[in-house]
């Protein structure tokens, strides 16, 4: 047997017999759709049934529409101001797509277009089309985007501000003329089912919106449910069920469930109410982890995600289709996942970002991701969401004044039961945050699976990290940029130098294979997670370096102290020399000051605030800032610094960094190992009268390290003038210091807090009767 005929062979025999029942039929039916096609039988729409005699029911009714209009204007004029203002450059040809800015489509729209790149998908069936090859079509998400019709959405809603008719008329006039270049099934308009839902999604509103304008066409109403009709058939016929099975399946059920919801006038409406719904419900258990995270490790296909739920959920709810409570539960916990990570302003992405909306396609910016808390407020029982951010154009369009009035609930309170985060764990998606009081801080810590499948929308950033504290975003995730180009920026951003943890031989933690996936990916592990009052402490490791000839486990520990820093502890185990490096990507809007032991990261735009970067262990690491970027939407990228520690070592070998928010008059200190030779890695900050020790041992086994010695696998201790104020340890039977016993346990204890203000406390209170504070009362430092 040939090897291509292998190679069919393999793949057949790996499928289930309804995959290829299901292939099969999509095979047949394109190729037969385009033999009509070829005899002049080309469809242009579907089959539409006389008037029914009852319509579903929208977000609003054409009755209702002036009433949103009045909110709007009411409570987000910006939104309105900007919309018209958009429109007005819709009525231009001149379109803002994805991180693009006015785009010029002349005076005929050429819907095969990226403007961006000068190319023109060809008109063939769309089946025969090679999107993903950029030579021949340029970016296909650029093209798809315009095809989308989102801005035709824009333009209802800019007549519905304004009254004014011409916007109507865009609306039917590109309509038309969308529909004369885009014969069925010719073009790559055709070419995914995802893009042929979301534009039935915007007839759907265009509908809703201009249900009383009197400017427009007697046919459209007609053309547009023909239009559906077919949409619908198509997408029926060609269900990502096995070839992207994650958002892609979803957007199609949801379109399948508003179409057959909204036209039953079509005869097939039932059945695709049906099974849309369906699909959504059984999807929604599959690719959402227990704990809430999206299965494809990616904040923004999270969000992506969310938004389809909750336009069905919203949807069913108006026309009295019963959702069962599980379903509720599974929005519960994705509206968390997304409420924790917004606590302390705008989260720092994870994963692929491809810059689409459900609602609206310039909500596409880390500002826009609490979207949904708006929208799920309006209809979940839940205080935490509806303290958590103001009403949105979303949620106002779908739910009226009782969006207004859920968002409202509690806002004097918005703050206090946020700022008081100290740690959250979301253990099936591998995120961990680490906040606390005092400098609004929040990092998050990424030790999830590296994806869903192949991880298309994965990155190689296992256990990074981002940061967000004092008000701004300070350690980031430089984005996605884009997803196909004439060069490598894909595998530039999703790779491991463009995350802020640490590359081994200039490799990424996993082998990239095509631009949606990934092969020799790294399993990661959470050892430790243990949450204080005081402090939070992290520690797991991946095996990404695990298939080099000397392989190499990748071991991060991190020591949060509530209100102040991090500490950053790398270490490389191994054998042999390696090239090691740990990288810190930075916002565009700051300048960075280099020193020996320090980097320094001042705004460019406000000197209240700064973040230092600390390094210890800097006679063998080289610091360095070089010039990177970060990607704020698909398409756009901005150059940006990046601070690295590098060293060509013997392994095993670690490195620290303290990550240290500051105001802009405050002093670093110094920070560094502490000496002595031990079986525990100590680090020492001292900042002014203060003297922070971070002691890591190992698993059960004694250390002596002074001026401290027992077994614990983290200690910390704060000396302030000489005298002992804070004590922290982890999984500990005794811990001495100066040469006396404080604390003594037959067994370990997992967490153990003393701090002269408030006393002890820990994770297993019996131990208590085996601690002395007394003798830390004693303690002084050791000079």
């Amino acid at each position: 047997m040939s090897l291509p005929l292998q190679k069919v062979w393999n793949r057949l025999s790996s499928m289930s017999w309804d995959e290829v029942r299901s292939r099969l039929g999509q095979e047949l039916t394109k190729r037969a759709d385009y033999a009509l096609y070829r005899v002049g039988m080309s469809r242009t729409q579907g089959g539409v049934e006389a008037q029914p005699d009852r319509r579903g029911k929208f977000f609003f009714s054409p009755e209702q529409v002036p009433e949103r209009v009045t909110l709007l204007k009411e409570h987000l004029p910006e939104e309105v101001e900007r919309t018209v203002q958009e429109a007005d450059e819709v009525l231009q040809h001149r379109f803002r797509l994805l991180g693009y800015r006015d785009l010029n489509y002349g005076s005929e729209i050429d819907w095969h277009l990226d403007a961006v790149h000068g190319k023109r998908a060809p008109l063939k069936p769309w089946y025969k089309i090679p999107f993903l090859d950029f030579q021949q079509v340029g970016d296909h998400k650029i093209i798809w985007e315009l095809n989308r019709h989102q801005h035709l959405v824009t333009l209802a809603k800019a007549w519905a501000f304004s009254g004014d008719d011409k916007y109507a008329r865009e609306v039917a006039k590109q309509f038309y003329s969308w529909r004369a270049a885009n014969p069925y099934p010719m073009g790559i308009n055709w070419g995914s089912s995802l893009e042929v839902a979301f534009r039935s999604l915007s007839w759907l509103w265009v509908r809703g919106l201009l249900g009383q304008c009197r400017g427009l066409p007697e046919s459209l109403e007609r053309d547009l449910v023909g239009g559906l009709a077919l949409n619908g058939r198509y997408i029926e016929r060609n269900l990502s069920t096995y070839f992207s099975p994650n958002t892609h399946l979803i957007g199609e059920a949801v379109a399948l469930f508003f179409i057959g919801t909204l036209c039953p006038e079509i005869p097939t409406a039932a059945r695709w109410q049906r099974n849309g719904v369906d699909i959504v419900l059984a999807e929604a258990k599959r690719q959402v982890r227990p704990d809430g995270v999206y299965f494809e490790q990616s904040l923004y296909y999270h969000v992506y995600a969310l938004d389809f739920f909750l336009h069905t959920r919203a949807l069913a709810a108006c026309n009295g289709i019963a959702i069962p409570g599980s379903f509720d539960a599974i929005l519960g916990r994705m509206l968390e996942v997304l409420r924790v990570l917004c606590c302390n302003g705008p989260p720092e992405g994870f994963g692929d970002d491809d810059g689409g909306r459900v609602f609206d396609p310039r909500r596409n910016r880390a500002e826009c991701i609490s979207d949904p808390l708006a929208v799920g407020a309006a209809f979940l029982e839940s205080a935490s969401l509806k303290q958590s951010a103001p009403p949105t154009e979303e949620a106002i369009w779908l739910f009226g004044k009782l969006a207004v009035d859920a968002c409202r609930v509690g806002t004097s309170e918005v703050g206090t039961e946020l700022a008081s985060l100290s740690a959250e764990a979301f253990a099936d998606g591998g995120l961990y945050v680490t906040g606390g009081t005092g400098n609004d801080a929040q990092m998050l810590i990424d030790a999830g699976p590296h994806g869903a499948g192949a991880s298309g929308h994965g990155h190689a950033d296992a256990l990074s990290v981002r940061l967000w504290a004092k008000d701004r975003r300070w350690l980031v995730d430089p984005g996605s940029y884009v997803y196909v180009s004439a060069g490598d920026e894909r595998s530039q951003f999703r790779g491991t130098g463009a995350h802020n943890t640490l590359r081994v031989d200039g490799l990424d933690q996993a082998v990239p294979g095509n631009p949606f996936s990934w092969t020799s990916v790294p399993e990661v592990s959470v050892d430790k997670w243990v949450t204080g009052s005081i402090f939070t402490f992290f520690s797991g490791s991946h095996t990404g370096y695990g298939r080099l000839a000397d392989p190499v486990l990748h071991r991060r520990m991190i020591f949060h102290l509530h209100g102040g820093y991090w500490l950053v502890r790398d270490i490389a185990e191994g054998a042999g020399i390696h090239d090691l490096e740990i990288f810190w990507h930075l916002p565009p809007d700051v300048k960075v000051v280099l020193s020996p032991s320090a980097v320094t990261v001042n705004p460019v735009s406000d000197g209240s605030e700064k973040l230092v970067l600390l390094g210890a262990n800097l006679q063998k690491w080289e610091l360095a800032v070089v010039e990177g970027w970060v990607s704020p939407a698909y398409g756009e990228r901005l150059p940006a610094p990046v601070a690295s520690f590098g060293a060509r070592v013997q392994l095993p070998a670690e490195h620290a960094t303290l990550v240290l928010p500051l105001g802009a008059a405050e002093a670093a200190g110094h920070f560094h190992l502490a000496e002595g030779v031990s079986d525990a890695v100590g680090y020492v900050y001292e900042h002014g009268d203060v003297t922070d020790y971070v002691t890591f041992g190992g698993s059960g086994e004694a250390w002596n390290l002074r001026p401290f010695h027992g077994d614990a696998e983290l200690l910390y201790c704060r000396i302030e003038h000489r005298e002992i104020t804070a004590l922290a340890v982890c999984s500990a039977t005794s811990v001495g210091f100066e040469g006396r016993e404080v604390f003594s346990s037959l067994q370990p204890v997992e967490r153990l807090e003393w701090t002269r203000a408030t006393g002890a406390s820990a994770s297993d209170a019996q131990s208590l009767k085996f601690f002395s504070a007394e003798a830390l009362r004693r303690g002084t430092a050791v000079t």
